[in-house]
């Protein structure tokens, strides 16, 4: 990392130009990577990625501009040209530069970079065994396993000076059922900011049989019907509705600039008083948390809805100043090539005092979604449509056949209004959400949800009872 004293120089060419904040990113990236197919490795990586950031404020505007070099004469001219894009007058002081010691709350037991390679391809062949073992229809199975060590150093011209490791670690497992022409597919992907010791306190073999046994289900399955109906959601993954439709119209990047629903609602009812909704980076080893944002700011635990009002959004330091308000420590980026803004960490429904076998009798008629699959949303209207990747009707207060084909669709402000019952058991899915600032590691929760009435999308003709 660049030392303290050459940062200072940089922030100091930063400001030369009349802006009114400076920022130094620096991050080192080493990630390791692994493909199976078949049962067999096909593709493995290693890399390596050294960049260095500068961003510069001037009012509610930024200039941001990296470098993948690591030569101090390379950096510094980056920083110049960057200053160069401001030609104002006048020149801010800033800050003495302050190192701050983080506590650090996501313990690495066992760095994944000593494990050796035929270690972690063991782990991949025994989820392969697993998954090929739940049906002779499972015609393909597919491992992707990865692990990434960062380090990344902020300093900005508020005198701000603090570094961060990161580790983690991930396997996604896709399995394939085949009948006839006919292909539905079952993945799952658990991760977290952990060392490898997360895989030795994982049944990873269950996730694959867990996985295979969706395509199964699902390639048996008829087609779902449409129409208005209630829908249960299940816990864990079924967060992703309110991750896309809700999550992303709650960060300040759209809240701001007034592009969202949500946007001057604070201390409004916005959602059923049933639900609470929070964001919390502060989860120890958590796929979505960090000690400090990418802005070196330390991560919150924000309480987003609280009975149904609104309480406050998820901020980064440039929409701070467009809100009149603070970081809540929630700028976040892919890596040095992007500049940061306000995202989600983990991101989910708080437990409620329902329970799944109350929520399944109390629906007469209705589909119960029990798995998610991908979907798109508008941020600024928070439309949605989302697959139901695995889905059973409700019948009589009874869950009965599996359907395929499901689509949800909605307003993700229309949806939490709708939200009438909420379980006690709440559980996490990982993904990688992606917005303005790249791909980054994003847990979303809930316990199992009922929305009273949703369009779902089926197909014409399928049995509706």
């Amino acid at each position: 990392m660049l030392d303290k004293n050459f940062i200072g120089s940089l922030l100091d060419e930063a400001l030369s130009t009349g802006g009114d904040f400076a920022e130094i990113y620096v991050e080192d990236t080493e990630s390791n990577a692994l493909t199976m197919l078949g049962g067999t490795v096909y593709k493995a990586s290693a890399g390596r990625d050294y960049g260095v950031g500068v961003r510069i404020f001037d009012g509610y505007n930024a200039i941001y501009a990296y470098t993948c070099g690591s030569d101090k004469e390379e950096i510094a001219k980056i920083v110049k040209k960057a200053a160069q894009a401001l030609k104002k007058d006048g020149r801010i002081q800033r800050a003495e530069l302050k190192e701050d010691i983080i506590d650090n709350i996501h313990i690495i037991q066992i760095p994944p970079h000593k494990i050796e390679k035929s270690k972690k391809v063991q782990l991949m062949t025994a989820a392969h065994k697993a998954a090929k073992s739940v049906d002779s229809l499972i015609s393909q199975v597919s491992i992707n396993y990865s692990d990434s060590k960062k380090h990344i150093l902020v300093a900005n011209s508020d005198g701000r000076f603090v570094e961060d490791d990161r580790t983690y670690v991930r396997m996604h497992i896709s399995a394939v059922a085949s009948k006839g022409n006919e292909m539905q597919t079952g993945v799952d992907g658990p991760g977290a900011h952990c060392g490898f010791e997360f895989f030795e306190s994982l049944d990873v073999e269950e996730y694959a049989r867990k996985a295979a046994r969706t395509a199964v289900t699902m390639i048996h399955a008829n087609y779902c019907p449409g129409g208005r109906m209630p829908v249960v959601l299940a816990n864990g993954f079924g967060g992703v509705i309110f991750h896309e439709a809700c999550g992303h119209g709650l960060e300040a990047t759209s809240v701001a600039k007034g592009n969202s629903v949500f946007a001057g609602k604070v201390g409004q009812k916005v959602a059923n008083e049933k639900v609470t909704a929070i964001d919390d980076g502060t989860i120890p080893n958590a796929w979505g948390s960090t000690n400090i944002d990418d802005e070196g700011t330390p991560t919150q635990k924000r309480i987003l809805i609280e009975n149904g009002i609104l309480k406050g959004n998820m901020i980064d330091l440039l929409n701070a100043r467009r809100m009149n308000a603070k970081s809540t420590g929630s700028g976040r980026r892919q890596n040095f090539r992007y500049a940061p803004t306000s995202r989600m960490s983990n991101t989910y429904i708080a437990p409620g005092s329902d329970t799944f076998d109350e929520i399944i009798a109390g629906t007469e008629y209705g589909l119960y979604a029990a798995k998610m699959g991908g979907g798109s949303v508008n941020p600024s209207t928070g439309e949605f449509n989302f697959s139901v990747a695995e889905g059973y009707m409700i019948r009589n207060g009874k869950i009965a056949e599996p359907v395929r084909g499901a689509t949800l669709i909605g307003k993700g402000n229309e949806v939490i209004q709708r939200i009438d019952m909420v379980g006690s058991d709440l559980a996490f899915g990982q993904g990688v959400c992606g917005s303005l600032s790249g791909n980054v590691p994003t847990n979303v929760g809930q316990p199992v949800i009922r929305v009273s009435e949703m369009i779902v999308g089926g197909r014409d003709g399928a049995q509706n009872g």
